[in-house]
């Protein structure tokens, strides 16, 4: 009798042990969506029970963990091309579109009062403008006071997507930064690294003069001065909701090869230069098919009812017509036995 009482109890801690570890949903990657992740993630576990491990270590380190099937997906503000989602059998969505914004800490200068473009942003970090004082920096800041303060350049440490849409927009913008190029990880002529979107931005915080680049929700959380950047047709904006869902308003979602249409430098009135959408990376022949099928249904409730606390931490959700093709590619192309592993209904 004690014997059997024992075995059922074995049996029943064994049950409870492989529902806790089937409740946790793994995840790893890019730092800029990390925020709202989270929030998603305390929200749902409120309302299943189910909840999310999610790593903030940079899109590379998503890439390079979902590739090697040590998380159930992985997460990159850096699309992946269609030749490389191929090679690996992966299916690549989005979940909200970002804006990243340069920072500064300025004595004196407030947020928004700093005004900036393309090529005078590329200039600073190639190291060609030195201090705050230069004249190409006054030139755009009438009636701003600029110290004579050395410029301190600050960037990731990290391959990070973040760090892709800044180089690509600096790329576009900059004929002298195509001797640096755009990519996660680039070799910097100048600055000081930080690992993470919160590293860049703690450094940019306790260092006076410096520079920084940061997904806006960070830029915000941490009460830094966030630079206004000239659009294509040469005003000055703000990082907000507003400019970042007027820099995707005119995308083509659907055409692009992974949903990863360029947000960049777009035309258009109030139109943020430096927007993007952060995306996911799952397979579509999953080996555990389970936990694929709870990643689809947490993302699926995250466009559900996710919207209004993407908004409240300055991310601009995805338009309807977007997140119904997208639960359309879950249903057709991401299947275990021949059978779709999540139907959204």
């Amino acid at each position: 009798m004690i014997r059997t009482l024992a075995v059922a109890l074995g049996a029943t801690l064994m049950a409870g042990v492989v529902a806790a570890q089937a409740a946790i949903i793994t995840g790893a990657g890019a730092t800029a969506p990390a925020p709202i992740y989270q929030k998603w993630a305390e929200a749902y576990k409120a309302k299943t029970g189910v909840g999310l491990n999610y790593q903030g270590i940079g899109s590379g380190g998503g890439i390079k963990q979902i590739e090697a099937k040590t998380v159930d997906f992985g997460a990159s503000d850096k699309p992946l091309a269609a030749a490389d989602l191929e090679k690996f059998g992966l299916l690549q969505f989005p979940t909200v579109i970002v804006g990243i914004a340069p920072v500064v800490n300025i004595p004196g200068v407030a947020a928004g009062q700093l005004h900036l473009n393309g090529q005078v942003l590329a200039d600073i970090y190639l190291g060609e403008i030195k201090r705050w004082s230069d004249p190409r920096i006054a030139g755009l800041n009438k009636g701003v006071r600029l110290p004579n303060l050395p410029i301190t350049v600050v960037h990731r440490s990290d391959g990070s997507g973040t760090t892709f849409l800044y180089t690509s927009y600096l790329k576009a913008v900059s004929p002298a930064w195509g001797k640096v190029g755009a990519s996660d990880s680039v070799a910097w002529p100048v600055g000081q690294g930080g690992k993470g979107n919160d590293g860049v931005a703690a450094y940019v915080k306790q260092t006076p003069g410096s520079i920084g680049y940061v997904e806006y929700a960070f830029a915000k959380n941490n009460n830094l001065a966030y630079v206004d950047m000239a659009d294509r047709e040469g005003h000055f904006i703000a990082p907000n909701e507003q400019s970042f869902s007027a820099a995707a308003a005119h995308a083509e979602w659907r055409s692009a090869d992974g949903f990863a249409p360029t947000l960049l430098d777009q035309p258009g009135a109030n139109a943020w230069p430096i927007s993007g959408a952060t995306f996911i990376l799952i397979y579509k022949n999953p080996g555990n098919a389970a936990s694929t099928e709870s990643v689809l249904k947490f993302f699926d409730w995250c466009y559900a009812a996710g919207d209004g606390m993407a908004s409240e931490l300055a991310y601009v959700p995805l338009p309807a017509n977007v997140k119904t093709a997208i639960r359309h590619a879950w249903a057709t192309e991401v299947k275990a036995g021949g059978k779709p592993v999540y139907v959204a209904h």
